[in-house]
Order: structure tokens, then C-alpha cells, then sequence
């Protein structure tokens, strides 16, 4: 957009060619010395406007969402917000990390690759203080972890990664796995140091400790993504359309939720005196018949009913019905 002058600009710009201070040829130079943009064809820019915007967005919902994550596991209140997306050389990102600090190095299933989420020492250590019942407060600026901070790191950080699936879910499976954790960023090299990648920096404050979050991505890896992270395609999305990676991730999901199943053969009132005098070979009635169906529970609701028997040498129950409205009334 040209620049808009204001009046006294124009009266003195007037004022100086009308003097002979300013003339039109040189005025005419400028104009075309403003037009030329300056590009460092050892930077150059791969990443549209566009697709860093669209990174914005996704990010910013990650944001809210791992605030909320974490809020809940420290039982502390917990700030993210998106601070910057930039793209830059690998090199320049492995020179702005400080030594020594948190790099963890994961593989990015379904792209090729791999990529960087690296958390400021001071962020790390409160984050760990916390875990293990401080109040968050360290006076150590910096220092490297120790092994056993470094297990607790890596659960914690799988966790935290685990997250973006969801947030990525529209654009890639993605199914992020932890390789390894530095300390050094000298010995963090996943690509040559002149390639692209890009840099998404989360503002973070845990407690009373606060930093950066970093994730870093090259620009291989996202290569074959890239007509996706357009507002096109992330808007414009038919939503009746059967999206089958969402659904794979959703599936995962439930298939490995566990819940609590328990079958009860019956109940009996029983006093203080009955149960203290209770020895073995003693026989308890309870209120049901042996020819009745068992209740069986998810949670503390009733769901099914179902016959006792064995399978494979083991206990076992053959579920009879479905309880329609067995479970209507819990909780």
C-alpha cells in the first residue's frame, strides 16, 4: 500500500522543488531505489504467507487446548498463547538455543522426518518441580537434566505431543513418537544446517516460572503437505465429507480407553457378628437363583445380563440381553 502524505509533507515537498533543493529526476531515483526488495537467496522464503497463517491457527488452538491439559495434571494455572510462527535456516534456530536446555527430538509418523520441541531450562525444571509436588519455584537458571528428570521429561513430553494430533487431525494423521532428549544443540542435527524449517514459539507460564515453547519443522518433512495448509482447504472443507484419518484417530482413541466391567453374582445382608465368625467351607445365600442372569456393570451402571460358565479354564460370563434402559438414570 503507497504511503499517504500529509499536507504540510506535500507543502514542503512542493516547497523544495519549487527552491531547487529536490529535483524531479532524483525524487523519480527514489522512487525506484524503494521498489527494489532486498532477498537473501541464502534464506529463501518457501513458506507462503498463507500457509504461516494457517500454522497460526493451529497452533493457537493447540495452545488453549495444552493449557488446559496441563492446568489439569499440575492442579496449577497454566498460560500458552502463540507467540510468533517465522521461517529461518536450521542453523539460525540451533544457535538461538541456549546450553544447556531441553531439545526433544521426536519422529513425525506419516512425515518424513523428524522434528524439534524444545522447552526453555527454567520452563523445564519448574514443569518437574511440579510433578514432583514442589510449588514450582527453582533458582537455578540453567543447568542439565538428571536422569531421572530426563524419564520424567520424556513421559511429560509424549503427552504434550500426543495433543497435536488432534489439532493436526484435519490436515495429516500425524502420530508423533519421541527419539531421543538433548541437552547439547550441537548434537541436534535432524537436517543440513542451510535447509528451511519452521519455527512456532508458544509463550508459556507455569506458576511463577514462564518461557518458550518452540516447535520447529523442516520444511522436507512438510513439503507434502503444504497445498493443505491453505484457508481453501481448511475452510472450505465439506462437512458431511467422511474424513477416515480423523475417524482412524478417533478409533485409536476409544479402542485403548479403559473401563472399569464387573459382574455381580449377587448380595447378601450380612451382621458384624455373621462376617467376623465367617471360616472356610461356611456357605453364604445371597438373592439370587443359580438359574438367574447376572448383572453386568460398566462403571456403576447395569448394561447387560449374562450367564456364568467357563471359557479356557477360566471364570467366565456369556452375555444373554442388552439392558435398554439399564444405564439411563447414572452418572
Amino acid at each position: 500500500m503507497a504511503e499517504i502524505l500529509s499536507q504540510d509533507e506535500i507543502d514542503s515537498l512542493l516547497n523544495a522543488l519549487a527552491s531547487g533543493e529536490v529535483t524531479a529526476e532524483e525524487l523519480k531515483q527514489e522512487e525506484q531505489t524503494q521498489r527494489i526488495r532486498v532477498y537473501d537467496f541464502r534464506r529463501p522464503n518457501k513458506f507462503s504467507k498463507e500457509q504461516i497463517n494457517t500454522l497460526e491457527s493451529i497452533y493457537d488452538n493447540y495452545a488453549r487446548t495444552l493449557s488446559t491439559f496441563l492446568s489439569g495434571l499440575l492442579r496449577i494455572t497454566v498460560q500458552i498463547s502463540m507467540l510468533s510462527v517465522e521461517q529461518l535456516t536450521y542453523e539460525e534456530f540451533i544457535r538461538s538455543i541456549p546450553d544447556p536446555s531441553v531439545i526433544v527430538v521426536f519422529n513425525m509418523d506419516t512425515l518424513e522426518g523428524n522434528g524439534i520441541m524444545e522447552i526453555k531450562p527454567q520452563l523445564s525444571l519448574g514443569l518437574i518441580d511440579l510433578l514432583l509436588g514442589g510449588r514450582g519455584e527453582t533458582s537455578i537458571i540453567s543447568r542439565s537434566l538428571t536422569e531421572i528428570e530426563r524419564t520424567i521429561m520424556r513421559r511429560i513430553g509424549q503427552q504434550m505431543l500426543d495433543i497435536s494430533q488432534e489439532v493436526w487431525a484435519n490436515i495429516v494423521e500425524f502420530r508423533p513418537r519421541i527419539e531421543t532428549i538433548e541437552t547439547n544443540p550441537q548434537f541436534t542435527q535432524i537436517v543440513s544446517p542451510t535447509e528451511m524449517v519452521i519455527l512456532i514459539s508458544l509463550e508459556t507460564r507455569i506458576g511463577k516460572s514462564d518461557g518458550i515453547i518452540n516447535y520447529c519443522f523442516p520444511y522436507l518433512a512438510l513439503e507434502p503437505i503444504l497445498e493443505k495448509l491453505s484457508a481453501h482447504y481448511w475452510f472450505t472443507r465439506d462437512a458431511g465429507e467422511i474424513n477416515h484419518e480423523q475417524r482412524h484417530f478417533l478409533k485409536d482413541q476409544l479402542s485403548s480407553a479403559k473401563i472399569p466391567l464387573k459382574v455381580v453374582l449377587g448380595s447378601s445382608m450380612l451382621t458384624v457378628r455373621d462376617l467376623l465368625e465367617i471360616k472356610v467351607g461356611d456357605v453364604v445365600p445371597v438373592n439370587r437363583r443359580v438359574s438367574d442372569d447376572l448383572g453386568v456393570y460398566i462403571g456403576s451402571c447395569p448394561k447387560f445380563s449374562a450367564k456364568p460358565g467357563v471359557s479356557h479354564n477360566r471364570i467366565a460370563v456369556q452375555i444373554t440381553d442388552f439392558l435398554e434402559n439399564g444405564g439411563s438414570n447414572c452418572e
